[in-house]
């Protein structure tokens, strides 16, 4: 809803997508409204497969269609021993397979025209693997899922260079909304939350400046930078000596 507000203020005119007609129906007269803006309406349920296709045309056949927000998600914290294969399914069809599709529908026009962008957001998550999971949730799936997001992301904005088109990857950390409530998430032993607000701030200020990778609450750029550039070195290094190495050749 935060990068609603803020487009419909900005003066974008919107297509507002999630599963509950009511709120959106709501959402959409309250910012045409006070905005004075055109909202439309699209009622979708992204781990349904007619759904995900619904929006995937419309994506594609919106010849005005200047930015796509990837912004649909839900935590699915379990153990993975016993998390529900539903849930696996439900996270994967959310933060990877409708992330994809919908960026493939969306990008030709865009490189077309030669303009436009795509937002994904992900999730600090996306780079907690090798944490514990206390005090962060048991995130496997969500993990993997937000990571997906991430390397995607990047690997695009590569594809994309000289189209005039951008892509940036969003990575928040805790957000004040009903995201965790309505999972039943106790947050009082969490790090503070940020608002919604100034993670859509930071997201379309470094879209302006054209970075892929936006990671809200970091002061420090650099210490993102020295991670890239670690990943960097350690692919050329493997990749440029395709010897077995001398801890596994020794048995």
């Amino acid at each position: 809803m935060a990068y609603a507000e803020r487009l419909a203020r900005d003066g974008y005119d919107l297509v507002l997508v999630a599963r509950r007609r009511e709120r959106l129906n709501e959402l959409a007269v309250r910012l045409s409204r006070d905005k004075g803006i055109q909202a439309d309406v699209l009622c979708a349920d992204l781990t349904n497969p007619q759904d995900l296709s619904k929006v995937e045309a419309r994506a594609g056949s919106d010849e005005a269609l200047t930015l796509l927000i990837n912004n649909a998600g839900f935590a699915g914290y379990q153990p993975f021993v016993s998390i529900d294969p539903k849930v696996i399914e439900d996270l994967i069809s959310v933060h990877i397979r409708a992330v994809a599709r919908l960026s493939r529908a969306a990008l030709p026009g865009m490189v077309r025209r030669g303009s436009g962008a795509v937002i994904n957001v992900s999730s600090l998550l996306a780079i907690s693997a090798m944490l514990p999971p206390n005090p962060l949730p048991s995130r496997a799936t969500y993990a993997g899922a937000k990571a997906f997001i991430l390397a995607f992301t990047q690997a695009l904005a590569g594809e994309l260079t000289g189209t005039r088109v951008h892509v940036q990857v969003c990575l928040p950390g805790l957000v004040s909304t009903e995201f965790h409530v309505m999972h039943g998430i106790d947050t009082s032993k969490l790090p503070p939350a940020m608002t919604a607000e100034d993670v859509v701030t930071a997201s379309l200020s470094a879209l302006a400046r054209e970075e892929v990778v936006c990671i809200p609450a970091l002061a420090n750029p650099v210490l993102f930078g020295e991670v890239t550039d670690a990943q960097i070195k350690l692919f050329r290094n493997a990749v440029m000596h395709p010897v077995l190495a001398e801890r596994y050749a020794k048995q």
